[in-house]
């Protein structure tokens, strides 16, 4: 856990997402819920900053899964320094990540570290020599999407039998987060996983930015289908405290990792149990899915057609008023007829070759006056 995320939004998309209230009053609460607080809100939305990541770009997905390119929210402090941030009215930037953060250690090709990193232990965070430098550092994003994928490992079944789920956060009452036709980008209520990223640097100098997941024990709201959640970050207040490292300790970073109050889910299609399926199918309802007949065998369906034409088209065997048997000659096609006489000239059936039974002579070569080597070859013949 986590192991398979969803987001269909284009890079523009995200952005009015993942927008941002600025309280101009003076108070702490960052959510505007009545119209007079509306009023002395203003929307800010975070900057798209596109690394270069060894050539690879975020692809919008239904099924996206560890080594993708993913959107990421960190502090604009990681990007600019400090006098030019002092003057930026925005505070948060998005930069596409890849999904597994890679050992800075590892040399050579990045795909080949052989580590599991997609998730990282809230338990173990501070022990290990993978994580603990990249949170000391301040290095806390936050991971977007509609919706993470789960399998119910609850209960006992084979994992290709698994029950997947999608989860997601709560939605205003007309959105349905599966039906694009029912919400806008700037209406919808993204997910946000709390995570940590780092800098990979290859041989030539390119960078990669990778992130990982972090994780802790499911409460309540998730116990009943797995054992481990992600840290969700509901609340701007809560993605605030985490991405503010400049006047955030860490303690205080630490202690704002707790599990959710509020989550939906449905049941999906097993769809998802293979990355490479990326079919619109995935993230909807397993009650809205309709099980496709599986399609037969091309050539078997062609054998069958071919066959069934050929039965259509045998011809019906009567007798006319004159006695005369109609027969077709070249097979199904025109209809062309032949009295008894010219039956007998071509002959309605071809004769049967009948094997002549031949007595097997003993195998004894005095019974041959021919060659003995050959007993077949009579020399009276």
């Amino acid at each position: 856990m986590c192991g398979r995320t969803c987001l269909t939004l284009e890079p523009q998309e995200i952005v009015k997402a993942c927008r941002y209230n600025k309280i101009q009053s003076k108070t702490t609460d960052t959510k505007c819920n009545t119209k007079d607080e509306t009023e002395k809100c203003e929307y800010l939305e975070p900057e798209w900053r596109s690394e270069f990541n060894c050539g690879r770009k975020f692809e919008p997905s239904y099924n996206l899964a560890p080594t993708d390119i993913t959107p990421v929210i960190v502090s604009k402090h990681h990007f600019y320094d400090d006098e030019v941030a002092k003057n930026m009215e925005n505070s948060r930037v998005i930069v596409p990540m890849m999904w597994g953060m890679i050992p800075f250690w590892h040399k050579g090709d990045y795909r080949k570290h052989g580590l599991t990193t997609n998730n990282c232990r809230l338990e173990h965070m501070l022990d290990s020599k993978l994580y603990r430098g990249p949170f000391r550092r301040g290095q806390r994003c936050a991971i977007v999407c509609e919706g993470f994928y789960e399998w119910q490992t609850t209960k006992s079944a084979k994992p290709s039998e698994r029950a997947a789920h999608l989860l997601y956060m709560p939605q205003k009452e007309q959105i349905k987060i599966y039906d694009r036709d029912s919400w806008q980008p700037e209406d919808v209520n993204l997910l946000k996983m709390a995570g940590l990223f780092d800098v990979w640097e290859d041989e030539q100098g390119d960078k990669i930015y990778s992130y990982s997941i972090i994780t802790f024990e499911s409460s309540k709201i998730m116990s009943w289908l797995h054992h481990r959640m992600p840290a969700i970050l509901e609340t701007d207040e809560q993605l605030n405290t985490w991405l503010d490292f400049k006047n955030v300790t860490d303690d205080q970073a630490f202690a704002t990792l707790r599990p959710c109050t509020q989550l939906e889910w449905h049941r999906v299609s097993n769809l998802v149990n293979n990355s490479r399926n990326k079919s619109e199918k995935c993230n909807k309802p397993f009650e809205l899915i309709k099980v496709e007949k599986p399609t037969m065998n091309k050539m078997m369906s062609q054998w069958l057609n071919v066959r069934k034409r050929r039965e259509n088209s045998l011809p019906l065997e009567s007798e006319n008023e004159e006695g005369e048997e109609k027969c077709f000659i070249g097979g199904s096609g025109g209809g062309t007829t032949t009295s008894e006489s010219e039956s007998e000239l071509y002959g309605s059936k071809r004769p049967r070759y009948h094997k002549r039974n031949i007595k097997k002579s003993p195998k004894n070569v005095n019974n041959f006056e021919g060659d003995p080597k050959n007993p077949r070859l009579d020399n009276n013949n």
